[in-house]
């Protein structure tokens, strides 16, 4: 009985698993002995298949559940991780927002100088149609000048004065008084005029060539040589400035140049404010500061063409045009040195990313932020150049270690790792070449907060920063700033802080992506 109740259970499993079943007709005439490890297979098969199917229920379960749910979240995330490069290109409004947009970010602060220029454009070139041209000889000469100046101006963003040459012919036009001896009556139209057209004349060649809009820089340009001739041109016509010779003339008109300068340095700094949204004063220091170089050279000629013309004549102008052309061709070469410079530590700031030490993007993100937040702190141009440098190698410590530090994270490890990282980056740092004062930078990053310079509180804040909200999420930057403003006791400076939160909030900068 029990041997044949044993069969029919082992029949019926047979049944029930077609593995087992084939098993029992291979082997119709097996004893009991077989007949029970066949009954003991067969279950233990049976157990296994049942396990397995609660296991794919219970996986499919959870799934299916988090199919169900609104995915916004991790679909949030996704798209949050999925921009590597997002973050160079400036957002109108950040979420990181705390307070409602600025006022000086609105299209009409930045419409401004164009559209004064092109009034100022259009009222003088209707003067000069109504009334003729006055001395045709002598507006073309700088015409031409201006001209020629325009068509070897130097490409790229970062000139602070793309066009020296074209710069200092429509000066020295602005503050002519005498040729050879003989009185001007061009006048302040006939002065923009001329500068307008041999303006548009010369850029035609570099807008052939892709070199972009020259909107900007031909407003500036208007205003500021409007600007000289307004203050020069009726008092000159009046005869004001005849018995002034010699020196008494030469410092008239260095003073006059002294005031086209601030003029040009308000002109820079207000578009600039208006589109960033960064403090006025810091802005037009920096202006101011940049001047010492390449404007003052500009000044310079201006006025020797304007004291040379009025005594030799229009011979004048080629004479005196070449020692500005060197210095063109040197800043020029300097651009391209400087520019090598950056590329080198740029590259070098990658190697932590290529080896797998940092997140890719992580560098450059911390060296944008910062360099936001030096200029809203009103850091100067070497300053600011340090700081970005800095920057881009702050992780580059991290190159000497064995062990990896998950994700980069150097925020979140103890004070004395954090030093020893910092410390080791500094001597690698020193060793490229690169500048001391970005070795100490470096250095220092990790030093009390009341013992580091300005531009290691910024690196050491903005490194904080990125690295707490790059992996919380599209809300994790709030959180982020935060936790920095609640350690602004020990580890943080308020002031940076403060700053970084600003610059967040006008939304001159993205969110941190991961990388």
């Amino acid at each position: 009985m029990t041997s044949y109740q044993s069969q029919s259970e082992s029949e019926s499993q047979a049944q029930a698993q077609p593995q087992s079943e084939s098993q029992a007709q291979a082997q119709p005439q097996a004893g009991p002995q077989a007949q029970a490890q066949a009954q003991s297979g067969s279950q233990a098969q049976a157990q296994a298949q049942a396990q397995s199917e609660s296991e794919s229920e219970s996986q499919a379960q959870p799934q299916a559940e988090s199919q169900a749910q609104p995915q916004s979240e991790s679909q949030a995330q996704a798209q949050y991780r999925s921009r590597p490069q997002a973050q160079s290109q400036p957002q109108p409004w950040s979420p990181l927002q705390a307070g409602p947009r600025s006022a000086s970010r609105s299209p009409v602060a930045l419409l401004l100088v164009p559209v004064g220029a092109g009034l100022l454009a259009l009222g003088c070139l209707a003067v000069v149609l109504w009334s003729g041209l006055a001395e045709r000889p002598v507006a073309l000469a700088f015409g031409v000048l201006v001209a020629l100046g325009e068509v070897i101006r130097r490409a790229g963003t970062e000139a602070r004065e793309a066009a020296p040459l074209g710069a200092a012919g429509a000066l020295a036009y602005a503050l002519l008084g005498d040729v050879a001896g003989q009185p001007t009556h061009h006048g302040v139209a006939q002065t923009v005029t001329v500068v307008l057209a041999a303006s548009l004349l010369g850029s035609v060649p570099y807008i052939a060539r892709g070199g972009g809009p020259v909107l900007d820089h031909l407003a500036r340009r208007l205003l500021t040589v409007a600007f000289a001739a307004v203050c020069f041109q009726p008092l000159s016509n009046q005869g004001a400035f005849r018995d002034w010779s010699g020196p008494a003339y030469a410092l008239l008109l260095i003073a006059l140049l002294a005031l086209t300068a601030l003029c040009d340095a308000v002109l820079a700094a207000a578009p600039a404010h208006a589109r960033t949204g960064w403090p006025f004063g810091p802005l037009l220091r920096e202006e101011l500061r940049g001047m010492v170089g390449i404007t003052s050279a500009v000044c310079a000629t201006g006025a020797v063409m304007a004291l040379a013309v009025a005594v030799a004549g229009l011979w004048a102008l080629p004479v005196f045009c070449v020692p500005l052309l060197l210095t063109q061709l040197s800043y020029r070469r300097y651009a391209a040195v400087r520019a090598t410079y950056r590329q080198t530590i740029a590259s070098l700031a990658r190697a932590t990313e290529i080896a797998g030490y940092t997140p890719a993007g992580h560098a450059r993100r911390v060296a944008e932020l910062s360099g936001a937040v030096g200029r809203d702190l009103g850091l100067s141009g070497a300053e600011l150049t340090v700081l970005e440098y800095a920057a881009l190698m702050h992780d580059i410590g991290q190159l000497s270690l064995v062990d990896p530090v998950p994700a980069g994270a150097t925020a979140g490890l103890p004070a004395a790792e954090q030093r020893r990282i910092a410390l080791l980056g500094g001597a690698v740092v020193r060793q490229t070449g690169v500048d001391a004062a970005v070795a100490v930078v470096v250095e220092r990053q990790a030093d009390p907060c009341r013992e580091q310079p300005v531009a290691a509180r910024i690196v050491r804040a903005v490194n904080a920063y990125e690295e707490k909200a790059r992996d919380a999420g599209p809300g994790g930057g709030l959180t982020a700033l935060e936790e920095l403003r609640l350690a602004t006791a020990g580890d943080y400076a308020p002031d940076v802080v403060e700053a970084l939160a600003r610059v967040l909030a006008r939304g001159s900068l993205t969110s941190p992506a991961a990388g």
